[in-house]
């Protein structure tokens, strides 16, 4: 039997890769769709059908169509009965919720930016670094990094007693700080609990 639900992604996106590792993780019923080149005019009109952002992950539930890869994640974990990587708790699912927005707003962005200017724009060839935006980028990771950092001191998982969404959502933004030199070393706390969750291992099968 098919399954009920199709995710559209590429290994390549951090954003889609959180929602994979929320599919392994929780072994959802879910077909993972492969989107090869967002450059290709065929699959980005694909795309394009779906997600008016043109942008994935998408997930495709019947005639339900779900952008934005938080989003995604939490509806995939409430098709999994007994799941508890999005606890059923009121207040244990607004703490996970926190740092899926928090991550969203500060963390990704701050980490993106840099990943960009660092990386990924040599790798594109899509002109020099912007000293300024690198800048930004480095204000802004050392305020949240010190943010997170303080957070897990005496824990070994960001929300609760456990693994949740939020480790996948704050982790994939790490997946290329060796490729875009970003030091992590002022941040111990943050450094082994990202060793923990590169040990997992639905990390190591979705890795790009």
């Amino acid at each position: 039997m098919r399954p009920a639900m199709r995710l559209y992604y590429n290994p390549f996106s951090s954003s889609a890769r959180r929602v994979v590792m929320t599919v392994e993780q929780l072994a959802a019923p879910v077909e993972l769709v492969l989107i090869k080149d967002l450059r290709d005019p065929v699959e980005r009109a694909q795309l394009l059908a779906l997600n008016p952002n043109a942008k994935i992950p998408v997930l495709q539930h019947g005639d339900f169509v779900l952008w934005e890869s938080n989003a995604i994640m939490q509806y995939i974990a409430d098709q999994v009965p007994g799941q508890t990587l999005y606890p059923a708790g009121l207040r244990e699912r607004a703490d996970v919720n926190r740092w899926l927005f928090w991550s969203g707003q500060h963390w990704a962005p701050a980490l993106g930016v840099l990943t960009w200017e660092n990386w990924m724009k040599g790798l594109f060839g899509a002109g020099e670094r912007d000293a300024a935006a690198v800048a930004r980028g480095e204000r802004e990771l050392a305020q949240f990094a010190g943010v997170l950092d303080a957070h897990l001191r005496g824990r070994e998982w960001i929300s609760g007693a456990g693994l949740t969404l939020a480790d996948f959502a704050i982790a994939v933004s790490l997946m290329r700080v060796k490729e875009a030199s970003i030091s992590l070393t002022e941040y111990p706390r943050i450094v082994a609990w990202f060793e923990r969750v590169q040990a997992l291992e639905v990390w190591q099968r979705s890795q790009p």
